[in-house]
């Protein structure tokens, strides 16, 4: 049994800055891949940024996730139990449902971003709005 908890979602006006949390409890061991989505409705959940079983950053490389790029930050804190995603400088098509999302290998798959039904393990997600 594994339950990913987000927080940290909220109203903010552009320019502004959140910090999203997701907490794991259970079997975390099946977890050791992590990640952030996000979803607008009418449209495919995308991956935004994940921290694989080495701990290492991993930023989704398509044309949506180009908008993020040095905005977003994700980590992880000393337990390996919290992913962190760091958002600054937000602007209003950040707007979306974000969800944490965990997957049992150590690494990620290519264009992991794209292939949200590849993980197993999702959180209820929290929801970000940026006004302009």
């Amino acid at each position: 049994q594994v339950q990913l908890v987000e927080s940290g979602g909220g109203s903010v006006q552009a320019g502004g800055s959140l910090r999203l949390s997701c907490v794991v409890s259970g079997n975390t061991w099946r977890t050791r891949s992590m990640a952030w989505f996000r979803q607008v409705p009418g449209k495919e959940r995308e991956g935004v940024a994940g921290i694989d079983g080495f701990d290492r950053p991993n930023y989704a490389a398509d044309s949506a996730a180009d908008s993020v790029k040095g905005r977003f930050t994700v980590s992880k804190d000393n337990t390996g139990n919290i992913l962190y995603l760091q958002m600054d400088d937000l602007k209003p098509e950040d707007t979306a449902m974000y969800y944490c999302a965990a997957v049992f290998s150590h690494t990620f798959a290519s264009e992991w971003y794209s292939k949200w039904s590849s993980f197993p393990y999702w959180g209820q997600g929290t929801q970000v709005t940026v006004s302009s």
